[in-house]
Order: C-alpha cells, then sequence, then structure tokens
C-alpha cells in the first residue's frame, strides 16, 4: 500500500515538487538562513570581545534605537534614497530614448545595440576602477580634458570633495544602467502591433499622437518593471561606492550597504551593522511586495 502511494506521488502532479525542491533547500540554506542568523544578531550585542560567547547578550531594539540615532546612518539613508532616484530618473529618460532610436531598424541598428550593452557586461568592480580614474584629481582624464578646453584652470578633486563625490558616483552607475533600462524597453516596444500605428496613422494621428496615446499606454507594465527592478538594483549598491570612495570623504557618500559594512568589518559593532543591513532588506521587501503585486495585476488583466 505505502508502495503504491509513493509511486503516485512520483508519477502525477506531485512531480513538481521534487523540481522545485532543490532550488527551495538552496534559498533555505542560503538565503533563508542568513536572514534569520542576521535579524538575531541585531537584537544581541556583539562585538569582538563578545563574538565567540556561547551566551551573547541580548538587547531587543537597543541597536536599532541608536542607528536611527547615528547621524550617519541618516546621512547614509539620505545619500542612498538620492542616489536612487537620480540614477533612475536619468538612465531610465537615457534608456527610453535609445530604446525609441534602434527600434527605428535602419542599418546598424543592431551592432550598435549590442555595443551599447558592453557597460552593463562589465564587471561593476572593474568599472568603478575605471572611473576612479576618469575622475582622479591629478591623473583623471576629465580634468585633463576640461583643462585642455579651458573650462577649468586647477584640477577638481571629485572624488575626494563631499560637494561633487556623490555625483561622480551617480554618474557612473548611471552608464551601468542605462544599457538595461534600453535592453528592456526595446523588448516592451517589440511587442506593440505595428497593425496599431498604421490604424492611427491613417486616421491622421501624428508621431506624438501615437507615442502618447499607443506607445506609453501599452508599455506602462515594461515601465513599471522597468523601474521596480532598477529600484532594487541600485539601493543596494556596495561594490561601486565602496571601490569608488569607499563612503568618503567624511562619510559623505555612505549608503546604507557601505555604512552597514563599515560597523561590521572595520568597527566590529557586528550588531548594529547587521540593523542597518535590516532595515535596507525591509525597505527592498516592501519595493518586491509592490512588484509582485504589479506583476500579479498585470497578469490578471491579460
Amino acid at each position: 500500500m505505502e508502495r503504491r502511494k509513493r509511486k503516485g506521488f512520483f508519477r502525477y502532479d506531485n512531480v513538481g515538487i521534487l523540481f522545485v525542491l532543490p532550488a527551495f533547500l538552496y534559498m533555505l540554506v542560503f538565503v533563508g538562513y542568513p536572514i534569520v542568523k542576521n535579524i538575531v544578531l541585531s537584537l544581541q550585542d556583539v562585538t569582538v570581545r563578545t563574538l565567540t560567547a556561547s551566551d551573547k547578550p541580548f538587547v531587543g531594539l537597543k541597536n536599532y534605537i541608536e542607528i536611527f540615532q547615528d547621524p550617519v546612518f541618516t546621512k547614509s539613508l539620505v545619500n542612498t534614497l538620492l542616489f536612487t532616484v537620480c540614477c533612475l530618473i536619468v538612465q531610465f529618460l537615457i534608456g527610453f530614448l535609445l530604446a525609441l532610436f534602434f527600434n527605428q531598424h535602419f542599418r546598424i541598428s543592431k551592432p550598435v545595440r549590442g555595443l551599447m550593452l558592453i557597460p552593463w557586461m562589465i564587471p561593476i568592480t572593474v568599472t568603478a576602477l575605471m572611473f576612479k580614474f576618469i575622475f582622479g584629481t591629478d591623473v583623471g582624464i576629465l580634468n585633463y580634458a576640461l583643462r585642455s578646453l579651458g573650462i577649468i584652470s586647477q584640477n577638481i578633486d571629485w572624488l575626494t570633495s563631499a560637494d561633487t563625490a556623490l555625483a561622480a558616483i551617480i554618474s557612473a552607475n548611471v552608464w551601468i544602467g542605462i544599457p538595461f533600462n534600453m535592453i528592456l524597453i526595446s523588448t516592451g516596444l517589440t511587442t506593440i502591433p505595428k497593425e496599431l500605428y498604421e490604424s492611427a496613422s491613417i486616421d491622421g494621428a501624428g508621431k506624438l499622437q501615437s507615442f502618447f496615446k499607443i506607445t506609453l499606454p501599452l508599455l506602462r507594465p515594461t515601465i513599471e518593471s522597468v523601474l521596480i527592478l532598477g529600484f532594487i538594483y541600485t539601493f543596494k549598491v556596495f561594490d561601486l561606492v565602496y571601490v569608488m570612495t569607499g563612503g568618503g570623504p567624511v562619510n559623505s557618500t555612505h549608503m546604507l550597504s557601505t555604512y552597514s559594512y563599515k560597523l561590521s568589518f572595520e568597527m566590529f559593532k557586528y550588531s548594529k551593522g547587521a540593523a542597518v543591513a535590516n532595515v535596507l532588506l525591509v525597505i527592498l521587501l516592501i519595493v518586491g511586495v509592490f512588484y509582485l503585486r504589479a506583476t500579479k495585476e498585470e497578469e490578471g488583466n491579460g
């Protein structure tokens, strides 16, 4: 009887569970456990002295209260939001325009569009080193070009000045994110039937009217996905900032991720670092829920 039940389990619909099981176990071990462990860590007082102790002191929400009173944390949160919003706006607009441009299908559109993917394919660490060289004070390409054109008379401290460091990082991330926006929007444009534009043209609609009445409404699901996914990818930025400025100068470019790293592995305040990481996690979870709801509504309408 039990053997027959096992055969029934493996032969019919439940077989799908076996295919999902490896991915579920992977997520449980390598994602679920670290998240739970990090939450527990944030509720304790773990430093270098208590790291190996079997009974770590429990402090409840003390770490969260202290980080929200920390001006560097507040600065990091504001920087993260400002960085994310600026990057999203600029890279989306440029990516959208490029997608419309390459959608015209001229002779070299495909090769050029392929070349535009290079910034997205290059490892972020390499991109960070490249932009660090571009924005260098003494040997930077940008300062050399501006001096050659007579725009500036002395070098600008792009990465070592609190006034310009964040803008330099934003420009680097925009360069990375433009291909991501362009490709996703280009894919969305290919799903719009050409017959709609032909019908609109017959009815006397111009290109501007077709854009606002056909292109934008039908691209709405794609635009929502691009913006939400872009927010998630940008909000958790770490390696780009860490390589280019390390959070400096004077904490002016710290993001939540880099400040969490600094607290944990430079100041050895592991519990406070975990608390900052959990704040980042909660924000991304909220955005992720909105993305899932938007996707579900889109499928329901479809």
